[in-house]
């Protein structure tokens, strides 16, 4: 990611990232260079393809990295994405960007079927309720 954004500017990343969150798309190269080796397989339509679940959990992963305040939006909204692996990495992005708007959905979270989304879910409360942000 840091070459990625010394390459595009982090700006761009950071909205390339959001575009993916939110199944907007992105250009193939960032897709590739979020998305590592596997990207390949989505880009040639396998493995979901570009509607599938893998370029969505792949941008949140982005923000993990290059961060910036406007992606709260598109990563309280993935708190409810349809695929848990995507509201799994929602939880890690909470966790590691502490934007405290996004507290109330993450702990919506905590009662989520999926185990390890629960897990990634009580990992963020317990950073942003623990005041160990910032």
């Amino acid at each position: 990611m840091e070459a990625e954004c010394a390459h595009r500017g982090k700006p761009s990343v950071v909205a390339g990232c959001i575009e993916l969150l939110e199944g907007h798309g992105a250009d193939d190269d960032l897709v590739r260079a979020l998305g590592g080796p596997h990207a390949d397989l989505v880009l040639s339509g396998r493995e979901g393809g570009r509607d599938g679940y893998w370029p969505r959990v792949w941008g949140c992963r982005g923000l993990l990295y290059a961060w910036d305040p406007a992606a709260v939006p598109a990563v309280m909204r993935a708190t409810a994405d349809p695929a848990w692996r995507v509201r799994e990495m929602a939880a890690k992005v909470v966790a590691r960007q502490c934007p405290e708007e996004a507290l109330s959905a993450i702990v919506v979270m905590m009662e989520d079927p999926v185990p390890r989304v629960r897990a990634a879910a009580e990992r963020a409360v317990a950073r942003l309720y623990g005041h160990s942000c910032h």
